[in-house]
């Protein structure tokens, strides 16, 4: 039976899948660096992976790995060209954390909308009279441009839906997702609804150049608030900073960061119009033991010989 390798925390849930799966051992690395597990990779048959990179030296130090089961649905931080050299499948979780993020993604779009961190200052530390500036905002009425229409963004689109906002997305896959072609104006024209928004919640995965830079935040509506709860790096952060500071964008809720975690002088830090949260938007409660679970049953499954084919991201790739 295989030896598996946990590197990252994981719910007592999933540990306890793999102490009732006959045969099965392993080792559980806490701590969430890739230096941290290098001494366990020779004895690998399976990994179990949180937010930790796995790149190809590390591959190389696991001769007995054949299948790598990430934590969540991410998998930037990975090799994948490195394991399909190897035909090692990459798999990730099913729908476990999408309600969990698009609940997150709600929750920013109201605390910018509100100004929370500003309104709580005012209670904290004064001045009270700071509620005569008006400066909170509703979002009933307002235009939401959801970029990357998958699971998370369906689900923030029926949430925003119940607040009465008016929804368009952009996703160049939008003609399979479900949603009718009829009610939004566009599924690829990013600009076009960067142009029409109130409101822009970023999900979609991170490739190559910021989607979002200077150049597409320039063109937002003055007044503007952004979300990303998708991957650190899909909005350039320098940018953002720099159109919060020139007012283009009134508000921003930033979940995920280009290194995490941020130093004390990131650009963002400085901002009380800025909502910033640890990338936590699917690490509730719930999410924790469905990612922890679905991600220790796709090892067991691959070596029953019943993984999901749709939970392995580079099939295609594989030899």
């Amino acid at each position: 039976m295989p030896h598996i390798l946990i590197a990252g925390k994981l719910h007592p849930k999933g540990l306890a899948l793999l102490d009732s799966a006959p045969g099965v051992t392993y080792d559980h690395i806490e701590e969430i660096s890739e230096a941290s597990y290098q001494t366990c990779l020779a004895s690998a048959d399976a990994m179990v992976i949180r937010t930790q990179p796995l790149q190809a030296a590390s591959i190389a130090k696991a001769p007995r790995l054949k299948i790598v089961s990430r934590h969540g649905v991410g998998y930037d931080a990975v090799d994948v060209a490195a394991l399909n050299a190897r035909n090692i499948p990459l798999c990730i979780v099913g729908d476990v954390n999408s309600v969990s993020v698009a609940e997150h993604a709600m929750m920013l779009i109201l605390a910018c909308a509100k100004q929370l961190i500003r309104s709580d200052n005012s209670v904290r530390h004064g001045p009270w009279g700071w509620r005569n500036k008006l400066e909170a905002a509703e979002i009933s009425g307002k235009r939401l441009l959801i970029i990357g229409y998958g699971r998370i963004g369906r689900h923030l689109a029926r949430m925003a839906s119940g607040f009465g906002m008016e929804i368009r997305a952009v996703d160049p896959f939008l003609a399979t997702a479900g949603w009718p072609a009829a009610d939004l104006a566009s599924s690829t024209d990013l600009a076009a609804g960067l142009a029409w928004a109130d409101v822009v919640s970023v999900h979609v995965p991170k490739a190559g150049a910021a989607l979002i830079g200077a150049a597409e935040l320039a063109s937002m509506k003055p007044g503007a608030i952004i979300v990303n709860t998708a991957r650190g790096g899909v909005v350039d952060e320098l940018a953002l900073a720099a159109a919060l500071r020139a007012g283009t964008v009134a508000a921003a809720g930033i979940d995920v960061f280009d290194a995490e975690p941020p130093g004390a002088d990131h650009p963002l830090i400085g901002f009380d119009e800025v909502i910033l949260t640890p990338h936590i938007a699917g690490l509730t409660q719930q999410a924790a033991e469905r990612m922890a679970i679905s991600s220790v049953q796709n090892v067991l499954d691959f070596f029953a010989g019943q993984l999901a084919a749709d939970l392995i991201v580079n099939k295609d790739n594989l030899k």
